[in-house]
């Protein structure tokens, strides 16, 4: 019995059942059934969570590239694999087949072999929502090297760092962006980023924007020439099962950003067939997700578990804003699309904007409504049910993270009845558990505590790259013998989940998580600041907004506030990247701390949000009336 597509609520309880009384047995037949193996695994599953250690199909040997390439070429290969919309909406629509896709990524791997790429060698790239971008990580992964892929919104600060903890040789990147009406110089943000990674020999730069740039001798060369001179043919460099096939770095609460590596079989299990049941992918299908490749959601459900399923997979390169609000709905009636995953701050954005940008569109093709990235709230969750999917596209509200590789706790589509704000059940095999403030776990319905998991999946990280200590410190301390997600949930009467959001000093604003630890800093540098708190307040559209509380070294500072607020956010644009400028920028005497000198943050919490009718036993603090004069002075 194959349970690769759960149709109803019947089968989910029968399959997920099946899949946590025998995991190995469940996860072993999806293997076998449903992908190309050069040679079987040795053992399915050996876990520790103590250490923490876990191994999927071990001794396994295998290319993900075969699986969401090759094998399609034959029955597929004039299927569209990646639909790209440009930026531009007068510019036209690409339509690559999995044959022009498999010739492009031999060529693009064969130039990375020529420019001495090995396996297990490291690859920054930095791109944007632009075909070579998708190429780009299959051509890694067909090779064997490992593509670390930074969001081509961060600085060039936050770009070197990231090139430095993975030690990358080669950065893949482009003269430029567009973004709306804008265009944004990648290659300069590249070079300034290089003055600090001495380890980057090769910087492969494709064209967008033709424009004029500084191309540095003996290490920037022009992509597009060395693909035309390359072969479109070439094998896959075999791989084990647990080899590392990408690191992604994602926002920690202790400033430094965590590189969370993925291994090639698990991940590729995982994806592969979370996507199939989540979006209820069927063969003709037009499924698009409107994040971007630089997060972990476009890694999965934008590559490699649509192309492993042999999807029609939408790239889309603008803004939901340009030239007009209705530009998703546009792209949704042009090309049928059926499957539309997006984040709760677009929805949001796009619902501000009122419906007539909706009206004028054919969305009958919609077939399933996704959200990812955040909790939607319920006000935005009927906006999208009610005129997005006209009560006839069911909603899944997806809860997952970079460090779990797929999806976690989701309905599936037309078999698990929704609530809105509620991401529902647990996926196949996943086994979540809320946990209370004894580190004990609490049985039955109606609980609320922090959402581990308590056992293994497949497409969960495997370590924090260069730092496995770190990794078992956030991840695997808290509770024994547990995952713990950082998310605080709830489980309702029926047992569903709600997740309400991060139990640590990360905010995730607009769908992005942001560690407040390296904002901080950031701010910190400015000359006339002594000590800064930054904390997430609600914000209608980008679902938190951050607001900072600063403390200048000089309380009779001449220089307007205004400007002092500019500079502020020019220091986190440069440090950061601009998704993570203050909201608003309070200038205070003083913080609420505790004695051992730690500010409570919750305190500043509540007075961001306005909500100051109970702040709690503040007689503890070191300095309680400097509360009062927050209060006082809050924006």
């Amino acid at each position: 019995m194959s349970n690769y597509h759960i149709k109803h609520l019947e089968e989910y309880f029968q399959v997920y059942r099946k899949s946590v009384r025998n995991p190995e047995n469940f996860w072993e037949e999806i293997a076998e059934e449903h992908f190309l193996w050069r040679k079987k695994w040795d053992t399915v599953l050996s876990w520790d969570f103590k250490k923490p250690e876990v191994k999927w199909f071990e001794g396994a040997k295998l290319n993900i590239t075969e699986n969401c390439l090759d094998r399609h070429l034959a029955t597929r290969g004039d299927k569209t694999a990646i639909l790209f919309e440009p930026n531009d909406p007068k510019e036209d629509t690409q339509h690559i087949t999995y044959t022009q896709l498999y010739q492009r990524v031999n060529k693009f791997a064969n130039v990375l072999k020529s420019q001495g790429v090995e396996k297990g060698d490291r690859v920054c790239i930095y791109l944007p929502m632009i075909p070579e971008l998708a190429v780009s990580l299959l051509a890694c992964a067909r090779i064997g090297a490992i593509h670390s892929v930074v969001f081509a919104g961060f600085s060039a600060n936050a770009l070197a760092t990231r090139i430095n903890d993975s030690d990358c040789k080669v950065v893949i990147t482009s003269d430029g962006s567009y973004r709306g009406a804008k265009t944004i110089d990648l290659k300069k943000i590249v070079d300034d980023a290089l003055e600090d990674c001495p380890g980057v020999k090769t910087v492969l730069v494709a064209k967008r924007i033709q424009s004029e740039i500084n191309m540095k001798d003996g290490r920037d060369q022009w992509l597009q020439p060395l693909l035309d001179e390359a072969s479109e043919e070439g094998t896959a460099t075999v791989m084990d099962a647990e080899d590392p096939l990408f690191i992604l770095y994602t926002s920690g609460s202790t400033g430094t950003p965590k590189g969370m590596v993925h291994t090639i079989a698990g991940y590729m299990i995982y994806t592969a067939y979370t996507f199939k049941n989540v979006f209820q992918y069927r063969e003709n299908d037009v499924y698009w997700c409107t994040a971007d490749i630089g997060w972990i959601t476009g890694h999965s459900y934008i590559v490699y578990g649509p192309l492993a399923n042999g999807a029609t997979t939408v790239m889309f390169e603008g803004v939901p804003s340009y030239p007009d609000y209705g530009r998703f709905w546009d792209i949704v009636e042009k090309h049928k699309v059926t499957q539309f995953y997006t984040a709760p701050t677009a929805i949001r954005a796009l619902a501000k904007e009122g419906v007539e940008h909706v009206e004028q569109h054919d969305l009958s093709s919609l077939k399933v409504l996704g959200t990812v990235g955040e909790p939607i709230n319920e006000e935005a969750w009927h906006w999208y049910d009610d005129n997005i999917g006209k009560k006839n596209a069911p909603i899944v509200d997806t809860w997952w993270q970079t460090e779990t590789g797929g999806i976690m706790i989701t309905p599936i589509p037309y078999a698990t009845p929704t609530k809105p704000t509620y991401a529902t059940l647990p996926f196949i095999g996943i086994q979540p558990a809320l946990m209370d403030e004894n580190a004990q776990e609490i049985k039955g319905n109606q609980a609320d505590g922090r959402l581990c998991i308590k056992f293994p999946w497949p497409g969960m990280a495997r370590t924090i790259w260069g730092n496995h200590q770190r990794y078992k410190d956030t991840y695997f301390s808290a509770y024994e013998n547990m995952y713990f997600s950082g998310d605080g949930a709830l489980r309702d009467e029926v047992g569903y989940y709600r997740i309400t959001g991060r139990v640590d000093d990360v905010i995730i604003v607009s769908g992005h998580n942001l560690g407040t630890a390296p904002i901080e800093d950031a701010v910190n540098e400015h000359p006339a600041v002594a000590e800064s708190a930054i904390v997430g307040f609600p914000h209608d559209v980008k679902g938190n907004a951050l607001y900072g509380y600063v403390i200048l070294k000089e309380t009779g500072e001449s220089r307007k506030h205004d400007n002092l607020r500019k500079e502020i956010n020019q220091i986190i644009t440069e440090q950061i990247g601009p998704i993570a400028k203050l909201d608003k920028i309070q200038f205070t005497n003083g913080l609420p701390k505790t004695r051992s000198g730690k500010i409570m943050r919750r305190i500043l919490r509540k007075i961001a949000g306005k909500d100051t009718s109970n702040l709690g036993d503040t007689s503890t603090l070191l300095n309680p009336e400097c509360v009062q004069d927050i209060i006082d002075n809050a924006l």
